[in-house]
């Protein structure tokens, strides 16, 4: 890291730029609504009129240093209508979290390919060619207004930097303005354009793709050329990570750091060729030096991986990063392909905001549709224990819930109603040649649903099996009395539960073939379901923020677990396991068949920090991760935490700002989350290698 960037780093982390903020309402953008409804505007029109009146009302700001330049300086975006407008949609339509186009990842590669002027010159084809309707020209004309307002905003940048004298700022940004990107700092500075417009239009969980393969020719091109040199390119792609770091606690999300601003690197092309490159390299390396939450890495990998990608990897989590997270190729782009996307987009595929897969340029698939507590599906079963002979019988009971649990899923989600999105559709395939907005659907459409609680439920159909059908030394009557008393009374029964029934993640094959099985019924139950916009309904072993959701109201359950208990993030162990060390965890979660759930959602294991103080932790790690892939396991992610820092800074947040952690599939600040998401990160078990 130069000087110049420690010192923009510093300057960022130390929130000196927030000084240029301003509230919405010193600009009007507040009322903005009020005139659309006033003027009757369509959806369509008040999307493209509140992007430009937001773009024409942001003061441009160069940070001292900098060469990649954008920042926010008003701090929240307009709505297109006003409340009572919204509750109005909301009476008659399913409302997906915001409302808004969120969660996907657009097609940066053409945009830097083609230009802003080149959008903006098919759009007017588009328009001219006849034979539209009239929404068709109100999208057409939406998406314009957008594009030129985006050029207006670069160019009005561009002649700031002129009056400030930065002549080299103002060539790229004229440039960038209306030509395609012609060398690595201005696909880089058009990338932060576009990714902020988007952000700018009530967009969120922009992604960022596959940056190093869409970044990778403007490098190549610049050191074959002589532009650069390698460390003036490492420079660039540094700034652009601290450009990610600039606006991200305005960015909408459940908490700050959970804003989606994900980056996937490496995978494999149709010729089987991994595709890590020297930019993928850099990615790591700024990660490792700047020490920052975004943007958040996503390693894609197989089986014939190296093992120095897995050590590069696990050096950015022996800082306590969280990330990257790893994704296997072997299991996920065949089981995209068996759901119906082509290999083609399959073998593109990436991560949305925290681990679900997607497919990027081309797709509104919406992955995190809503959740499934199978924690309580089981739970709610018990009560008819009773009338149950075996636990075939019981078992039975649990598949039946679980497809009236998705067929009341499915029906609770008709008549979607999402924002329009103009600049988004103006960057993804498929929006300007159909002359349709992207909230409509585009070629994919799928609907990504989590399964909470897999290990509480695992965890209590084997104590199920083995203490009441098998030992017989529980009676149904017995265990429902105490799971509906919280176990009063029951302390010696609640114990044996909790610490000598069989575990997912003891490498125990009596709990993991119930894994196998809780998982298989989990993708029946959603097999063959078709939305109103003509996707799938994908199953997958993430749980998003629902792990907090679904404890509260969870009673206590036949694993031992106590009544509002915590239950596991994501594709995990319970947290009262009585752990035999990770690779018992990475052999249990490893034996399902993944390719059935992969929606996404990782096994994630936390590592106690101090193990990692010499290079052999390090390749230690590495092997365990490369053996989670190498026995089908789907998605990993790490976490490196140290019990008493976590404590200390629960006590004296001040002294520390920069803490990092995962929480669910994001990295954070520990000392911004809210206290329900530190304790959990605290209580999760911490592993040695």
């Amino acid at each position: 890291m130069n000087s110049r960037i420690k010192e923009l780093r510093e300057y960022i982390l130390s929130k000196k730029h927030h000084a240029f903020r301003r509230d919405a309402e010193d600009s009007g953008l507040d009322t903005l609504c009020e005139d659309f409804r006033a003027r009757n505007l369509p959806a369509q029109r008040r999307a493209s009129a509140a992007l430009r009146a937001f773009l024409e009302a942001e003061t441009p700001v160069i940070l001292p240093g900098e060469k990649i330049v954008l920042t926010r300086t008003i701090k929240s975006t307009p709505e297109i209508f006003c409340p009572n407008e919204w509750e109005e949609i909301k009476k008659s339509h399913f409302i997906h979290e915001r409302g808004d186009v969120c969660n996907i990842s657009a097609d940066y590669r053409t945009a830097l390919k083609d230009g802003l002027g080149a959008i903006s010159d098919s759009i007017h084809k588009k328009l001219s060619s006849g034979g539209l309707d009239e929404s068709q020209r109100d999208f057409l004309e939406s998406a314009a207004e957008c594009v030129d307002s985006l050029r207006s905003f670069i160019l009005k940048y561009a002649d700031h930097a002129r009056d400030m004298g930065m002549e080299d700022i103002e060539s790229v940004l004229r440039n960038i303005s209306s030509n395609p990107a012609k060398s690595l700092r201005e696909a880089l500075q058009l990338l932060r354009a576009l990714h902020f417009s988007l952000w700018a239009s009530g967009n969120y969980h922009n992604t960022l793709g596959r940056f190093d393969q869409y970044i990778f020719p403007y490098y190549e091109a610049d050191i074959k050329s002589g532009a650069i040199t390698k460390e003036e390119a490492f420079d660039l792609i540094e700034e652009f990570f601290l450009a990610c770091n600039k606006d991200s606690d305005l960015y909408p999300g459940m908490q700050q750091g959970d804003n989606g601003q994900s980056m996937v690197l490496a995978g494999r092309d149709e010729n089987g060729n991994y595709l890590f490159n020297e930019v993928s390299d850099m990615c790591l390396r700024a990660s490792y030096e700047l020490k920052l939450i975004d943007p958040k890495i996503n390693l894609r990998v197989d089986s014939k991986t190296p093992l120095e990608i897995y050590e590069k990897g696990s050096e950015l989590t022996k800082i306590g990063l969280g990330f990257p997270q790893y994704s296997n190729d072997d299991i996920v782009v065949p089981s995209l392909i068996e759901k119906g996307y082509s290999p083609e987009d399959a073998r593109n595929y990436v991560v949305a905001a925290c681990w679900e897969f997607i497919v990027p340029e081309c797709a509104l698939d919406i992955p995190n549709i809503g959740a499934v507590s199978l924690a309580e599906a089981m739970r709610d079963c018990v009560k008819d224990l009773p009338t149950c002979r075996s636990f075939e019988d019981f078992y039975a009971l649990f598949e039946a819930e679980l497809r009236r649990r998705a067929d009341l899923f499915e029906k609770g989600l008709k008549n979607i109603y999402i924002k329009p999105a103009p600049m988004m559709s103006a960057i993804s395939r498929g929006c300007i040649e159909s002359a349709r907005d992207i909230s409509h659907g585009l070629k994919y459409n799928n609907y990504g649903v989590h399964g909470t609680g897999i290990a509480t439920a695992v965890d209590s159909l084997a104590a199920i099996k083995k203490y009441v059908f098998e030992e017989k030394s529980l009676t149904p009557e017995r265990l429902i009395r105490a799971i509906e008393t919280d176990f009063k009374g029951e302390e010696d029964l609640k114990k044996t539960l909790r610490t000598k029934s069989p575990k997912m993640g003891q490498d125990d094959d009596f709990a993991d073939d119930i894994a196998k099985r809780v998982l298989a019924s989990f993708a029946e139950s959603l097999k063959g379901r078709v939305n109103e916009r003509g996707g799938i309904f994908r199953a997958g072993t993430g749980t998003a923020m629902f792990y907090i959701f679904h404890s509260k109201g969870l009673g206590a359950t036949p694993d031992g677990r106590g009544a509002g208990e915590v239950i596991p993030a994501n594709y995990s162990p319970s947290l009262f396991i009585k752990q035999s060390g990770p690779m018992s965890v990475v052999k249990s979660f490893s034996k399902p068949k993944l390719k059935d759930v992969a929606n996404g959602g990782p096994l994630t294991l936390e590592f106690d920090k101090g193990i990692f103080r010499n290079g052999e932790s390090v390749q230690k790690l590495a092997m365990l991760v490369r053996t989670f892939i190498l026995l089908g396991g789907h998605q990993l992610q790490l976490n490196a935490v140290g019990l008493d820092e976590l404590l200390e800074a629960k006590k004296h947040p001040e002294l520390y700002r920069h803490l990092i952690v995962r929480v669910w599939g994001w990295s954070g600040y520990f000392v911004e989350l809210d206290e329900c998401y530190q304790d959990h990160v605290i209580h999760r078990i911490e592993f040695g290698l």
